[in-house]
Parts: C-alpha cells; structure tokens; sequence
C-alpha cells in the first residue's frame, strides 16, 4: 500500500455529487426538484441524458431511485434496512464500479480504523491482506502478532471467514469481518499453494507494531527490520542511522519481507539515507504526465555494503526502496519476489468522518521498470520453506549475512 500522505484533493467527480445531494433538501436537474419523500425518494423524468466531459452517456439516473425505493418498499426485511447502510453501500458500490481493487470508498468507522493502522495501533490478528486473482490473499503477518503466531503465512489465500465464504467479497468486507476486540477469535479458511484448505484460529489482541526494530550483531552486522512505512518510522530510522554512523558495522542488512507499505514519503526519505542524488520513485499518471521524489541528499549509508531481504510479502513501500537501491546499485537484493503492489493512492477525507481512496498513478523505479503485478526480482533467489519455517530456520538470513562476512578469494 502506497499512501501519499499530502492528502492531494481529488475531485469525487458528479456522481458523488449526486449521491451526496440525495438526502439534502432537493436535487436538482436543470428545473426540476428530486425531493426524498418519507416513503422513498421521488425521481423526475428530466434525469435522462447526463453529458460527462464532453461526451454523452447515455442512462438514466432515475433508475438509481427506482432501485432505492424497491428495496425500500418490498424488500422482505425493509424494516431492518437503514438509509445509512444503503447510501454507504452505494458509495462504495460507486468506488468499487472503477474496477480498481484500492480504490475505495470508506464510511466514517471504517476511516477511523485505516488511520489507527497507520499510527501502528488496533486490535485484530495483525496482518495486512490485499486483492490476486480476485481472491482475499495475506499480503504479510506482522512480526510477533496473533496471525503470525497462529502460523498465517504471506501469500495464503482465504477462502472462507468463520465459516462464511469469503469469495466475491472486497477486501474491505474481509477487513471488517476478520477485525473485532481483543480476546475474541476468528477463523480463516486457507489454502496454501496447491495444499488442501486449512482452518486457522487466531486470537485477536492490541497490535501495536514499532515499525522498526534493530540489531546490532556479534559479527558486526547492523540488522534493520522495517515492518511498515508509518507515522513513527522517519523517526525510527534517523536514530538507526545515528546508531549506526556511531558503531561503523562491516555490513547493513535492511529487512524488508513482510512489509506492506505505507507511505510514499517514506519510502523516498528511507532510500535517501543510501542514495545521494538523483529520483527515488517516479509516478505514472496515465500517459502524458509523471512526478518523480528526488532524493532529499541526506545519503548517510551510501559507504555501507547492503543487502536488502524481500518475499512475497514485500508489497508498496517496501518496493519502492528496494527497486531503488538495486537501480543505484547500492544493496543485492536477496530472497524472494516482491508482492507487485506498484500504485499510489491517495486519501480525500470526506465532510462526515468517511473518506475515498483513489488509485491516482502507477509507479515506475529510478530505471523506468513498472512494477504493478509483476513486483521485484532479487538477484539472489533464496525460498523460504515451510519446513525451515517450522524448524525456525532462515536461509534468506544466512545468506545476506554470509555476503556480508565471507572475504572474496
């Protein structure tokens, strides 16, 4: 997840306009009122043709109130129907009409919730789940919380959520289903590579995740574990980088495997501690225009031999940085292909507490390679099995530390 936290305003275009108008005193079509009656909404015979940026298309809006008064007025439960659970569901029927998986539109609670993950504090399993092949699949379990410990791995597909089937379901639906309060379990069906599904039970509890953790080894390597581009992680990483400046390792391994993203900001001001000069990220809007984030000149790691761990699980942010080092030839990559999470959203907050996130741009590396859906080949290719796993083995470990420690001869 790439989040550009400038909060750009985006415009929500006419039809939110409209959906918005709805439930205030009238809507207007040229001179005619749309007035919501207690019974439903009333619509007019003057909504037939809407011109959108210069070009006809042709429908008729009425046919949003018809289904409105439908559900209203004959739905068996009509009594159990809320207007606010059918205008939010609209919106987000509206959102999910761009065919774009992280564009989406999120109610005022659910908004509430985005922003306390990236604060780095909730309660729920403590992982990150994305949209492959239009299947809910773990994009990473955080370090040390519930779904790891319960033995969710990345890349595991969840078929079912409590015993529901979680197939043709939005990943904000999974989101809400698969959260809840501290102490209380949930149950997710999934299928692992060509295994047979599994139920896993995973108790909720308080994530709170320090988005960064360091290691200073016996052997002189400085290990970097960043889980996610959050509020707290600039400040996390200057006093890595002081530590590190003070303590001069022979060697950096910055971990990035199970890291779903964050912020683009982020990302740009880490890859800046390694590259002096030059652009970190380039966005792609459509075709005729690109921004590209320099490197802010800090560089203060650019002499430290590096090596930058990343799996399946490494989605966003985290490709970010490492698709830059690679270009700029300042760490190897070693371990597994990266998730191919390559665009960047950005947040529109909305008057009630609700919100929109829009897919504004795809994102290129410094030497122009988009990495949406294919992500980021490492140049040393070192799979982490189940079995090593289970053994509490890590081979893509060993191996950055072994580049780091054993001489050429």
């Amino acid at each position: 997840m790439i989040i550009n936290n400038r909060k750009k305003i985006v415009n929500l275009g006419f039809f939110i306009f409209l959906a918005l108008a709805v439930f205030s005193a009238g809507l207007y079509f040229g001179n005619s009122k749309t007035e919501v009656s207690k019974t439903g909404i009333a619509y007019s015979e003057d909504a037939k043709n809407i011109v959108m940026g210069g070009q006809e298309d042709s429908f008729d809006f009425n046919l949003y109130f018809e289904v409105w008064n439908t559900l209203k007025n004959n739905h068996v439960d009509k009594n159990q129907i809320k207007d606010k659970d059918l205008f939010y569901g609209s919106l987000e029927g509206l959102a999910a009409a761009s065919d774009d998986v992280y564009t989406v539109f999120m109610d005022p609670k659910t908004t509430q919730e985005f922003y306390g993950d990236l604060s780095g504090t909730f309660e729920g399993i403590g992982a990150e789940i994305g949209m492959r092949n239009d299947i809910v699949t773990v994009i990473a379990p955080l370090d040390g919380m519930p779904a790891q410990k319960s033995g969710l791995r990345s890349g595991d597909k969840i078929y079912a959520i409590d015993g529901e089937s979680a197939i043709g379901i939005t990943v904000n639906e999974a989101v809400k289903k698969i959260r809840g309060p501290k102490g209380t379990n949930v149950t997710l069906t999934v299928i692992r590579g060509e295994d047979k599904p599994t139920d896993i039970k995973i108790t909720r509890d308080k994530i709170f995740v320090a988005s960064i953790k360091t290691e200073m080894r016996k052997d002189g390597i400085y290990v970097i574990k960043v889980s996610s581009f959050n509020n707290d992680t600039d400040d996390l990483l200057r006093k890595a980088v002081a530590e590190i400046t003070v303590k001069r390792p022979k060697g950096i391994i910055l971990d990035l495997r199970n890291n779903p993203g964050g912020y683009l900001e982020t990302a740009v001001n880490m890859a800046s501690e390694w590259i002096d000069s030059g652009p970190i990220v380039a966005e792609q809007f459509g075709e005729n225009r690109r921004d590209e984030h320099f490197s802010n000149g800090r560089a203060n790691l650019k002499d430290f031999k590096t090596i930058v761990l990343i799996n399946q699980g490494s989605a966003s942010a985290s490709e970010i940085v490492a698709g830059a080092l690679r270009d700029y030839k300042k760490a190897t990559l070693v371990g597994e292909t990266s998730f191919g999470k390559g665009s960047v959203q950005t947040i529109k907050d909305l008057s009630d507490g609700s919100s929109l996130k829009v897919t504004v741009a795809k994102w290129l590396t410094p030497a122009g390679d988009a990495i949406d859906d294919k992500g980021i080949e490492p140049e040393i290719k070192v799979e982490l099995t189940e079995d090593d796993v289970n053994k509490d083995l890590d081979p893509q470990l060993q191996k950055a530390i072994e580049l780091l420690t054993v001489k050429k001869k």
